[in-house]
C-alpha cells in the first residue's frame, strides 16, 4: 500500500471513470441550460424564495461566491447560492436553486437520512482527514491495530456517502416536482432540469463507490478481506 500500488488504481479505475464521466455531465448540462430561460423568468433566488413561502420557513438567501458553491446550510437556516444561480434567469439556475430549496424543506420537516448525515458530517470531517494518516502509519509500523482504527475511522466516511445519496436524490425530487407544480418550468425546460439535476447527482453516486472502493482496497491489503497484509 506505501507507495505506488498498481492495484489501488485498478480498484479505484471504474469509479475514478464514473467521476470524470459525472463532471463531463455536469459542465455540459450547465453550459447547454444556463442560456435557456426559465417558463417564468425567475431568478435563481425568486425561484427559492418562492418554494420557501409554499412551506411557510423562516430561511435566509444569501449570494456566496465560487462556482457550483450553492449548498443549504441547516446550522444557520441560510440558503447560500453562487453569482451566476442567484441572479440567473436560466433553467440551470431554476433548477440548483429549486434542489437547495429542497435541503431547506427536508430540514423543515425532519426528514430522517437529512439529520443523520447532518448528525455525523462533524465526526465524518475528521475522520476523513484522519484515516488515511492513521492507516499510512499503521502499515509503516506493522501496528495492526493503527490500520484498524484507520479503517473504522474510514468507514464512516463511507456511511455518511451512502446516506448523502437519498438526501441529494430526495432534493432533486422535490425540485422537480415543486418547479413543475408551481409553473416555474415546464416543456423543455423542465427536460432540463431534470438533465441538470441528474447529473449533478451522479457525481455523488461517483463519490459513494469510490469511497467504497477505497474501503475495499485497504481491507484488502490489510488482510482482513482475503487479502495478504503488507507487515
Amino acid at each position: 500500500m506505501i507507495g505506488f500500488d498498481p492495484l489501488y488504481f485498478l480498484m479505484l479505475g471504474p469509479a475514478l471513470l464514473l467521476s470524470i464521466y459525472a463532471q463531463l455531465r455536469v459542465k455540459s448540462a450547465y453550459a447547454k441550460y444556463r442560456d435557456m430561460p426559465n417558463t417564468g423568468n425567475r431568478s435563481g433566488r425568486e425561484v427559492a424564495e418562492q418554494l420557501l413561502r409554499t412551506r411557510n420557513l423562516d430561511v435566509q438567501i444569501e449570494e456566496v461566491s465560487g462556482w457550483l458553491s450553492d449548498h443549504y446550510d441547516p446550522s444557520a437556516r441560510t440558503l447560500r447560492l453562487s453569482p451566476d444561480v442567484y441572479h440567473g434567469r436560466s433553467v440551470t439556475a431554476a433548477g440548483i436553486a429549486a434542489h437547495e430549496a429542497g435541503h431547506a424543506l427536508q430540514h423543515a420537516e425532519g426528514y430522517f437520512p437529512m439529520h443523520v448525515r447532518q448528525t455525523m458530517a462533524p465526526v465524518t470531517m475528521v475522520a476523513s482527514n484522519l484515516s488515511f494518516v492513521v492507516i499510512f502509519l499503521g502499515f509503516i509500523m506493522s501496528a495492526m491495530g493503527l490500520i484498524k482504527l484507520g479503517i473504522l475511522a474510514f468507514t464512516l466516511v463511507v456511511v455518511f456517502q451512502i446516506v448523502t445519496l437519498p438526501v441529494e436524490f430526495n432534493a432533486s425530487s422535490r425540485a422537480k416536482i415543486l418547479l413543475g407544480q408551481y409553473n416555474i418550468v415546464s416543456g423543455d425546460a423542465a427536460k432540463g432540469v431534470a438533465k441538470v439535476l441528474d447529473a449533478a447527482a451522479l457525481t455523488y453516486v461517483a463519490a459513494a463507490l469510490s469511497s467504497i472502493l477505497t474501503l475495499v482496497y485497504y481491507l484488502f491489503r490489510a488482510g482482513l478481506l482475503g487479502g495478504r497484509s503488507d507487515d
